[in-house]
């Protein structure tokens, strides 16, 4: 259990290490992110970027555990 914590805690910190470059390429403006947002607060969900996230992260286990 704490290798998992460990593993899930380093693909945190990558990720937010590239957001920048993500957002340059698209990543999180994708048809289908629904962002809801008033004067005073705005509510972003990230619909499409997570199942291409999620697709890919399932690809790249598959491929580590062959």
């Amino acid at each position: 259990m704490s290798r998992i914590l460990i593993v899930f805690g380093i693909i945190l910190v990558a990720v937010g290490l590239f957001w920048p470059f993500l957002q340059k390429i698209g990543l999180g403006r994708l048809p289908g992110d629904l962002t809801i947002g008033g004067e005073n607060f705005r509510v972003y969900i990230p619909i499409t970027t997570s199942l291409i996230v999620s697709a890919v992260l399932s690809l790249i286990f598959w491929l580590l555990s062959r």
